[in-house]
């Protein structure tokens, strides 16, 4: 190719190309055919006819669910609660009940109905369906929390890129700090979104505005690190990550039992799975797993600080050479500064 203008244009459409393909990927891999997967739900009942028509449903339906008994209504409650299965059906030949909880997913209770209401209509009688844990008014579905997810992520990956590339100058300790800083400027707007502005929170709000610090931390610090070694390619991995892998794993529309195991399998050590199940812990389930989820974020954060510590040594054992290389003039600082400042406003406009 004989234009070097062209070449360079082309050079980075590669960027996009490959976001849109990702993004096709991922997003339509991950949501555009829901259905169980070893969806796991419970029948109420201590008997053999219990176990028989356990087994039953189990025979009926093959992977697609997991059916285990449990001897009263109490327990079924406790395991809906502690999110261990989506549904409970307690059979009668008057009026059987189908306990969900649909803060814990809308999309599982929805799942669970149907596959249950058949089964009541077989007998002849209609379901009466309880929610043993409904959202709050101003989130019905339960979705916010996946929405708040997406501001508090956007917010974080975008500042990577001035954070890496406008402060590429700075030592690393600084980026380090400043990403630390703007890590809790983001989650306190998240903390407002979900308090104030749209009410998804009716309380604990220094505990939401807390989980939101950690994984944008996480997010910011990893961000800021890699941008050492990958340069303008930053952002393209920061989507891969934070956008392509994490909000299709992250439980927000659908859990894991809805999806094929490869998302299932990332919800359970992903960062964005563990800040929305740990704000559902906190907000709707009486902090029941809240501990592992927030572990899931401070190891993520753990991750950002090893990544940034990794790419300081290496600026600093760089140093040397570059000072070396680049004559110490005021035309080598002014092609310093402006390589910078292309380098910002190219990742910027890819990050847009």
């Amino acid at each position: 190719m004989r234009s070097p203008a062209l070449r360079h244009v082309l050079t980075h459409l590669i960027t996009p190309l490959l976001m849109c393909l990702g993004m096709g990927l991922a997003y339509l891999g991950a949501f555009v055919h829901p259905e169980p997967n070893h969806l796991p739900v419970a029948v109420v009942g201590a008997g053999p006819e219990a176990k028989v028509f356990a087994q039953t449903v189990k025979d009926t339906a093959g992977d697609r669910l997991d059916v285990r008994t449990v001897p009263t209504r109490t327990e079924a409650v406790h395991l809906l609660t502690s999110r261990t299965v989506t549904g409970a059906y307690v059979p009668s030949a008057k009026a059987p009940e189908l306990l969900v909880a649909t803060a814990a997913s809308d999309m599982g209770a929805t799942a669970v109905e149907k596959v249950f209401t058949p089964v009541a209509a077989e007998e002849g009688v209609p379901l009466k369906v309880t929610d043993v844990a409904r959202p709050v008014a101003d989130d019905p579905t339960g979705q916010g929390l996946f929405f708040l997810l997406i501001a508090v992520s956007i917010g974080s990956y975008a500042s990577v890129a001035t954070l890496g590339a406008a402060g590429g100058t700075l030592p690393m300790r600084i980026r380090a700090l400043l990403a630390l800083g703007v890590s809790a400027v983001v989650s306190g707007i998240g903390a407002l979104l979900a308090g104030p502005v749209f009410h998804l929170a009716h309380h604990d709000l220094a505990g939401v505005w807390g989980m939101a610090w950690l994984y944008s931390a996480g997010i910011l610090l990893i961000g800021v690190g890699l941008h050492t070694f990958l340069k303008r390619w930053t952002t393209l991995a920061m989507m891969v990550l934070f956008v392509m892998l994490n909000f299709t794993s992250s439980g927000g529309l659908f859990r894991p039992e809805l999806q094929n195991g490869f998302f299932g399998t990332l919800h359970a050590f992903w960062n964005g799975a563990g800040f929305v199940e740990g704000i559902r812990s906190l907000l709707y389930f009486g902090d029941d797993g809240l501990g592992r989820n927030v572990w899931t974020l401070v190891v993520w954060l753990l991750v950002g600080l090893a990544v940034t510590a990794v790419a300081a040594a290496y600026e600093r054992a760089k140093a040397p050479a570059a000072r070396t290389a680049v004559p110490d003039s005021p035309a080598g600082l002014t092609a310093e500064v402006a390589g910078a400042e292309t380098e910002a406003e190219e990742e910027e406009t890819v990050g847009v």
